[in-house]
């Protein structure tokens, strides 16, 4: 009879779901972005947005929440109703390294999050200012080790990948360049560009124009795979620097519960996005080429980041509380 019961609740459940998925969406969806208008992650969810809405028939509303380095934004998802009409443009930094780098955050990622669908993988670029005099890798780490206080990097702050990226960087050359935390990424780069600081770790479309205008020189990039962009510079693995790979990324996720027929209807309706010539072009303006994919490939990165970027935290004794 127990048995019985159990079945009958089983299939219930699963024709919910599937119902659910049939009149879905009935109403707008809330795409939360956590972090402020105008940076390089709200212009994702603004470029989605649009035909978002066309393949859904319905209205996407863009609401940046953001705050404690992207935290606030990405708590209040979590507790959202799993119903698919609230939905989060997920960072690796409070996807993968904010559990380890705060004290204490206000949810799970592990646990809070259904994934939907990884929609970025961007490289980041080791720049000097031309002032130092360093052409390549092999010369840029010996004078790092020699001088490791005139090789200070700066980042866009505690956590977030250009700062991540160069403590990886330290711990595989046996170096400690100072690192220099800015409330942005934009003043951090001015100041590089300006010299006062002489290295970053910046993300590649964020740095591209300076560096072919000669107001910044590029050593490598951090990943596996050259960058289209600047196909002449070579990765930290090829110049010497073996098994270094690192890559921001962003996804989009729902609360944990929502159900699955849900959560493939959106990752359906985001992959035909994707596959649109005129968008992936629209796209890779933004510096970072459209990865797409299945919800279960976007949580294993999840998970397979969140233990080797906590690590990076862990061994470098980076907090911001």
């Amino acid at each position: 009879m127990l048995k019985k019961a159990i079945l009958a609740a089983m299939l219930m459940t699963q024709a919910f779901g599937a119902g659910a998925a049939d009149v879905y969406p009935s109403k707008p969806i809330r795409f939360v972005v956590p972090y402020p208008p105008g940076g390089p992650t709200d212009a994702m969810a603004r470029l989605i947005q649009a035909p978002l809405q066309a393949k859904l028939n319905t209205v996407v509303v863009v609401d940046n929440r953001g705050g404690a380095g992207g935290n606030i934004g990405t708590g209040m998802v979590a507790k959202a109703p799993a119903d698919g009409y609230t939905i989060l443009l997920a960072a690796s930094g409070p996807m993968a390294v904010n559990k380890t780098l705060y004290k204490s955050i206000s949810f799970d990622p592990d646990k809070d999050f259904a994934p939907v669908i990884q929609i970025s993988a961007f490289p980041l670029v080791l720049e000097v200012h031309p002032s130092v005099p360093v052409t390549n890798l092999k010369q840029f780490i010996a004078l790092a080790r020699d001088k490791p206080d005139l090789l200070s990097f700066a980042s866009a702050g505690n956590g977030t990948p250009q700062h991540l990226a160069g403590e990886l960087f330290n711990t595989a050359v046996g170096a400690k360049l100072q690192h220099v935390p800015y409330k942005g990424a934009g003043p951090a780069l001015n100041d590089v560009i300006g010299g006062h600081v002489k290295v970053m770790f910046d993300i590649l479309g964020s740095s591209v124009q300076y560096i072919k205008t000669g107001k910044m020189r590029a050593i490598a990039v951090t990943t596996a795979t050259r960058s289209p962009a600047l196909p002449d510079v070579p990765t930290l693995a090829e110049a010497g620097l073996a098994g270094y790979d690192f890559s921001g990324w962003h996804g989009i996720v729902a609360p944990a519960a929502t159900p699955k027929p849900i959560v493939a209807k959106l990752n359906q309706a985001i992959n035909e996005v994707f596959a649109d010539p005129t968008f992936r072009k629209k796209w890779e303006e933004l510096g970072t080429p459209i990865v797409g994919g299945t919800p279960e490939a976007f949580g294993a990165l999840m998970r397979s980041e969140s233990v080797k970027l906590g690590k990076v935290v862990k061994d470098a004794g980076v907090t911001v509380d």
